[in-house]
């Protein structure tokens, strides 16, 4: 098992279990597993990621309309939204410097 595929599991596990803890600094957690995922992702999973992030920020709050779980639904995959935030915000920075800096992907 890589290690980036050991991270996501641990940010998934995460965003799980801090949607039902109170702790100050989970946002922080969230923020830090996400861009630390980032920047293990492949460069063909870059964009998937981007896309997951986008979709999840604006979808998560749909899950409220479900009786009973829609709640703890709710609270999970605002959790991991920040993961996916945080993890294409790092998947974009590193495909920057790829690019620009260090001349990756171009054609010259």
């Amino acid at each position: 098992m890589s290690i980036a595929r050991i991270i996501w599991i641990v940010s998934l596990l995460a965003a799980v279990v801090l949607s039902f803890v109170d702790l100050a600094q989970a946002g922080m957690v969230l923020a830090i597993l996400g861009l630390v995922a980032g920047y293990f992702a492949d460069q063909e999973h870059r964009l998937g990621l981007i896309v997951a992030a986008i979709f999840l920020a604006g979808g998560a709050a749909a899950w409220g309309a479900i009786p009973a779980v829609g709640e703890y639904l709710t609270a999970i995959f605002k959790n991991y939204s920040m993961v996916l935030s945080a993890g294409a915000l790092m998947a974009v920075c590193k495909t920057t410097v790829e690019r620009v800096i260090l001349g990756k992907g171009t054609d010259s």
